[in-house]
């Protein structure tokens, strides 16, 4: 989100590219900033998407008589087991715990996934492939791209409810290629990302027809046997113990699999009602207070 991006970027003086572009929003709402460089920050490009990225900061690091610099390694710490009734936090807690290393993994959890980053920085080695421009949908082929770019290799692919219902059919390709993904649905059956849209973009209170658009429990969505009927090896689980013992399985037997995770949504209908009145505070508070608020929604 805009608001939480500018208190990310916020404080930056110097900002420089590598292989990438100049930050902006997903949403262009009115009275929001789409363009996320801080003002009076100096934007540098170093190398461009059409460029040599590898050779581009050689050349750096040699300018810079860097070459010897060591990396900022995050501690190795994983996550307990959880559990108990499932959550989404502890759904991002079991993965912490399980990821293999040189695993990739692909979040497209949405409102599910807050907690994912925090959960899973301490965890071996990986890549993390996330949503970029804010179009749902993708997480599921972006798994399919992954496994086939590189066989040797677990993918993990979390996926939110609504997200998964935009592409399910890679489901099959995954069975048909015998690709080693193993998917884990949240099922909240809501769109819950819309249900925040529509408090953030400052619409009136919602009637139910308006609530039942973002509404996936009407009918009941049964993503595993959804999976089952397209030839994936797919399990329903409800509590954390059910969801290790199910990731434990998928990771010891490649191939594809899927995981659909009963939980409750991540933000009830009093934090979908608070976090935009937060997001509008934001760019008002210190640094330092706007930046632990930051953390306690997002980590």
């Amino acid at each position: 989100m805009a608001e939480m991006a500018g208190v990310q970027l916020g404080q930056i003086e110097e900002l420089i590219l590598v292989d990438a572009k100049a930050p902006v929003s997903f949403f262009a709402y009115p009275g929001k900033r789409s363009d996320l460089v801080p003002d009076g920050c100096n934007l540098h490009v170093l190398a461009s998407p059409a460029e040599d990225t590898t050779a581009s900061l050689e050349k750096l690091c040699a300018a810079l008589g860097a070459e010897q610099a060591q990396p900022l390694l995050q501690p190795a710490l994983r996550p307990n087991r959880p559990r108990g009734k499932l959550t989404a936090a502890k759904v991002c807690k079991a993965v912490g715990h399980l990821l293999p290393e040189n695993a990739i993994l692909i979040d497209e959890a949405i409102t599910s996934g807050l907690m994912l980053s925090a959960l899973t920085a301490g965890a071996p080695r990986h890549d993390l492939l996330t949503l970029t421009g804010g179009a749902i949908g993708q997480g599921l082929p972006n798994a399919v791209g992954a496994a086939i770019a590189c066989p040797d290799r677990p993918v993990l692919a979390l996926i939110g409810d609504g997200s998964a219902m935009y592409t399910f059919q890679a489901l099959w390709t995954m069975a048909r290629e015998r690709l080693d993904v193993t998917s884990i649905i949240f099922n909240n059956a809501s769109y819950s990302v819309l249900n925040v849209e529509l408090e953030r973009v400052g619409a009136e209170e919602a009637g139910p027809k308006a609530r039942s658009q973002l509404d996936l429990s009407d009918p009941v969505l049964n993503f595993s046997r959804l999976a089952q009927g397209m030839g994936v090896h797919a399990v329903r689980v409800e509590t954390a113990e059910e969801l290790l013992q199910a990731m434990e399985y998928a990771l010891a037997n490649p191939g594809p699999h899927l995981i659909e995770a009963l939980v409750p949504e991540a933000l009830n209908a009093t934090k979908r009602r608070l976090l935009p009145w937060l997001l509008r505070a934001l760019p008002n508070l210190p640094p330092s207070l706007a930046g632990a608020v930051k953390r306690k929604i997002a980590p």
